[in-house]
């Protein structure tokens, strides 16, 4: 049976931050996990993170990831030092990674991430996945998965980020450093089961932006120009401006079919731009075929909370009612202070926390700011950037 416990914190020592964030998760008690979720800002050494970690816990494995800010128990943060922790009691789960992901292999990725896990164990009805951000093409990914684990599995996580720059992400696996790796956890606790939910609150503008060339996931030409021209046109930028310039006001906005869009709470999927080519190709996140419209969104800020606390309701009928014991969360890094101030930020954070306590007492909470999230919406497993995704895990 799987048990969780999490902390989070922002120091500039990293070997004390690792140990603040492990003595507010055990609170007082003694705990020995086989497990650790680990996320840490570009401030930290994630190695020597993780290799501390190690040193703590022999016999546990460790996965973590870089990312932009975390969000804890009662907490949410967006520095150069923060880190976070989800510590998990337990054997039943099993860790895969591979190295070397790009948007052409994505879907082969998938299926070695996939067949690994099921080597290890059987009756994995859950996986977190996470994946670096950067050049990969997200439903081939899923679908490599799918492909070996079936596609009822339901898939939550995210993608690493930098601190917002789109050069270069990290992961790391027990003591082995990664830029370009792709892990998973497979949980397989018959005692647990998982509701996924995401929204984003924005609102499509018009004109679209038509996609008139593009290969896999990279997008050629938009409206017959090379891509990143038209792309930083729309925005009113120069075709000189940085990627980081594009990313707080750059969500690309894809069309939902009437019914996804009935089930998913917006008529439009976002997706972000995290990568270029030197050719003015922007490296998308997910295949894109040519005629597909794109529209860039604005924020309504009234939506987004209003769509947040719909989210949380959804999630908690979902669940029988059932308070969780453990939440991951994934929030795009535009969603964090480049949208909101600091106050009105941790009002958000808390309208998602609060109704998922119990007497007041948040549950094991560890989330990332990153370049994308996935969750399983309505019988599908996605990935969308701009959202705020939630995975409530229940012990049933």
């Amino acid at each position: 049976m799987l048990t969780f416990y999490s902390g989070a914190t922002r120091m500039a020592n990293s070997v004390n931050a690792a140990e603040e964030c492990i003595s507010l998760a055990a609170n007082g008690t003694q705990i020995d996990p086989k497990l650790v979720f680990l996320h840490a800002s570009m401030g930290h050494n994630l190695l020597d993170l993780s290799r501390h970690l190690k040193m703590r816990f022999p016999q546990a494995r460790i996965v973590g990831t870089s990312c932009a800010g975390l969000v804890g128990r009662n907490m949410v943060t967006e520095t150069m030092m923060d880190v976070g922790l989800m510590l998990v009691e337990g054997d039943d789960f099993a860790v895969g990674h591979v190295n070397g992901i790009c948007g052409a292999n994505s879907f082969e990725y998938g299926q070695k991430l996939a067949e690994i896990l099921k080597s290890q164990r059987s009756g994995i009805n859950m996986i977190y996945l996470l994946a670096p951000g950067i050049d990969v093409s997200n439903d081939r990914l899923i679908a490599g998965i799918e492909s070996v684990l079936g596609g009822d599995i339901t898939i939550f996580g995210g993608t690493s980020s930098d601190n917002v720059r789109g050069k270069q992400t990290y992961q790391v696996v027990d003591d082995a450093l990664f830029s370009r790796a792709v892990f998973a956890v497979g949980f397989a606790d018959p005692s647990l089961s998982v509701r996924t939910m995401a929204t984003h609150g924005f609102v499509a503008v018009e004109p679209a932006l038509i996609v008139t060339k593009s290969q896999g996931n990279r997008i050629i030409e938009l409206n017959g120009v090379p891509a990143w021209k038209a792309y930083t046109a729309q925005m009113l930028l120069p075709d000189t401006a940085e990627l980081s310039d594009t990313m707080p006001i750059g969500a690309l906005a894809e069309e939902l079919s009437p019914e996804e869009a009935a089930k998913y709470g917006n008529k439009h999927i976002l997706r972000v731009v995290t990568h270029t080519d030197d050719t003015g190709s922007l490296i998308y996140p997910v295949d894109i075929k040519v005629g597909t419209k794109l529209w860039l969104t604005v924020r309504d800020e009234d939506l987004i909370f209003a769509d947040v606390e719909r989210m949380v309701k959804d999630l908690l009928a979902a669940s029988a009612y059932k308070k969780p014991i453990a939440v991951f969360s994934s929030d795009c890094v535009t969603r964090g202070r480049r949208l909101f101030n600091r106050i009105v930020k941790e009002e958000l954070v808390f309208k998602m926390q609060y109704p998922l306590s119990t007497n007041d007492i948040t549950p094991p909470w560890l989330g990332l700011y990153g370049f994308g999230e996935y969750a399983r919406i309505n019988g599908a497993n996605r990935y969308q950037a701009y959202t705020t995704a939630l995975a409530a895990i229940c012990r049933d």
